[in-house]
């Protein structure tokens, strides 16, 4: 089984206990935190084992690379802490398992990873995606298993996602562009801190779309929106491509309003929450997220994550934000889809 290669050192000697630190749902001041986070590594009790909500913010804030979410759910399983019950757990991990059956393209040395996510299917279209597909994989056999880390339950991805790597390198791709941030920072941040081997390179869909769309830049045009973007908890597992956010919108004439629960502050969508530990942190949580966009004066919501658009576009359109997906977004900025009336 894959060990964890995580550096008690490297803790030790942190300057600041920022995993801790800027956590939005825990409260710890700079020594404590540090002091929480030995406990941690040592197996004593802490109340992070209770109170964390798995954002998975702290893997961002530690500039050390040193993974204290990955630690936080290694821990938890060991002391069979669960973050939810054991029926909504089960229920879960049932449906990512592995069954035989999946959907190829016509497969390239370049193919798009879909994940287990049909909804990536209908959005990858057009000019931006031409020069991919009809390259690419689908189904549980190439499902990343990443968002069992909700659920302190390692053991499942320990199992499964070295057989997905395998799955994957059998199709013969040297490259793979994933579409949804946890299935990017499986191959990108879970499987090296496991010491998982990637034979393939793994490339985020924003790296993509930013260079498509600089060489489509004689179809493109300004769209002159200002828009709010729902940054979801998965990205905080590969934070090194939020910065294309921006590089996306300045290609294709969009402005992301300033406001107070962005980039590192960002709130997460809260559906999972609702899962793990009931309807009022998910109220709370979405109703400060949709009032800050609101405040912002957004035109437009624009997310990354479909996960995060099904919990939370009904909500904003009821603000009279409009919400599109990103990849929508850019097809909008080469002339491929209409925009809507203002």
């Amino acid at each position: 089984m894959f060990k964890l290669q995580f550096d008690e050192q490297r803790c030790l000697n942190c300057p600041d206990g920022a995993c801790l630190v800027k956590c939005q749902y825990l409260d710890f001041e700079k020594d404590q935190a540090k002091a929480e986070m030995v406990k941690i590594f040592r197996g004593e009790d802490s109340p992070v084992f209770q109170d964390c909500v798995t954002c998975y913010s702290c893997e961002e804030y530690c500039t050390r690379g040193n993974h204290p979410f990955y630690l936080i759910n290694e821990k938890r399983e060991d002391k069979g802490i669960l973050t939810a019950p054991r029926a909504i757990t089960r229920q879960w991990i049932n449906i990512g398992e592995p069954k035989g059956k999946f959907q190829l393209g016509e497969l390239g040395k370049v193919a798009l990873s879909f994940g287990f996510m049909p909804q990536l299917k209908e959005v990858a279209k057009g000019k931006l995606f031409e020069d991919v597909m009809p390259s690419y994989f689908f189904g549980q056999e190439f499902f990343c298993n990443v968002v069992y880390i909700h659920f302190a339950d390692t053991k499942v991805f320990k199992e499964r996602l070295p057989r997905v790597i395998e799955n994957i390198s059998n199709l013969g791709v040297k490259e793979v562009i994933f579409l949804h941030d946890e299935c990017y920072a499986a191959f990108t941040s879970l499987a090296p801190a496991y010491g998982m081997e990637i034979p393939f390179k793994p490339v985020h869909y924003f790296e993509y779309l930013y260079k498509r769309l600089t060489a489509l830049q004689d179809l493109r045009r300004p769209l002159n929106m200002k828009v709010a973007y729902q940054r979801p908890c998965s990205n905080r597992l590969c934070g090194d491509t939020h910065s294309y956010v921006q590089k996306i919108m300045d290609l294709i004439g969009v402005s992301l309003v300033p406001r107070t629960y962005q980039d590192e502050n960002s709130l997460c969508c809260g559906s999972i929450f609702r899962a793990m530990y009931g309807y009022d942190l998910m109220k709370d949580v979405q109703s400060r997220n949709l009032e800050d966009m609101k405040q912002s004066g957004a035109e437009y919501c624009i997310f990354n994550c479909h996960g995060c658009m099904n919990a939370l576009s009904t909500l904003v359109a009821s603000q009279g934000i409009k919400p599109l997906h990103v990849i929508e977004l850019c097809r909008m900025a080469i002339g491929e889809k209409p925009e809507p009336e203002k």
